[in-house]
C-alpha cells in the first residue's frame, strides 16, 4: 500500500477512534472519519488474540486486497480492526464483510466510474 494511502501517525488513529463512526459485524470493526484529502487513508489493527504473526499478517493482507477491489468514494480515513472470527474466514468471506461495512458506512461510490477504485499495490 502506498505511503500516501496509509494511516501512520498515532494522532490519526486516535482521531478516527475518538470521532469516527463505528460499524461492526461478526468478523470486523470499521471506524470511518471524513478527511479533507482527495484520497482515502487506511489503517489496520489485529490483536495478538487473533493468532501468531503469520495469521495476523495474512488477515491484514486479505483485508488490504479486499479494500483495493472496492470502488470507494475519496475523502475518508478508515480503520479496520479484525475480530477473532476473521482468522478462520477465507478471502471471499472477508471481502464480503468489508464490502458490507463500507456500504453501511456510505463509503462505497454509487457510480462505479466516480472513483476509479483505489490503487493499492
Amino acid at each position: 500500500m502506498r505511503r500516501q494511502l496509509r494511516l501512520r501517525r498515532r494522532t490519526d488513529f486516535d482521531a478516527v477512534f475518538q470521532r469516527g463512526k463505528l460499524l461492526s459485524n461478526r468478523m470486523l470493526v470499521l471506524r470511518s472519519l471524513p478527511n479533507q484529502l482527495p484520497h482515502n487513508r487506511y489503517g489496520f489493527t489485529t490483536s495478538k488474540r487473533l493468532g501468531n504473526a503469520v495469521v495476523r499478517n495474512r488477515v491484514r493482507r486479505r483485508l488490504r486486497e479486499g479494500i483495493r477491489s472496492l470502488q470507494a468514494r475519496p475523502g475518508w480515513d478508515v480503520v479496520v480492526s479484525a475480530r477473532i472470527a476473521a482468522a478462520q474466514a477465507d478471502f471471499h468471506q472477508l471481502k464480503t464483510a468489508v464490502a458490507n461495512l463500507f456500504a453501511r458506512a456510505g463509503i462505497l461510490a454509487k457510480d462505479p466510474d466516480a472513483s476509479g477504485g483505489e490503487k493499492l499495490p
